[in-house]
């Protein structure tokens, strides 16, 4: 199921974004080298987190079409019966 692989991949992206942050506390601020690894490894980990929050925003749009249309369909059904609920 894809919602639990990007459940993992996000897991996955959040847990390497803490270890970034703690290397960062322990980098020097003269070593240029790893500093700029950092810095290419914090925006590769923004950039797939960035990723994983836009697929989570189209799943999300797509339940709200789903939920809306599952709500008409109940709406129709019902009154097509006579059962009316205000």
């Amino acid at each position: 199921m894809r919602g639990e692989e990007g459940k993992a991949a996000g897991e996955a992206l959040l847990r390497r974004l803490r270890r970034l942050v703690a290397r960062a506390a322990t980098v020097e601020g003269g070593d240029r080298r790893q500093l700029l690894a950092l810095i290419d490894d914090v925006e590769t980990t923004r950039r797939g987190l960035l990723k994983e929050c836009a697929e989570v925003e189209g799943q999300m749009r797509q339940a709200t079409v789903r939920t809306t249309a599952i709500g008409a369909y109940l709406r129709n059904s019902q009154a097509g019966r006579g059962n009316r609920h205000n």
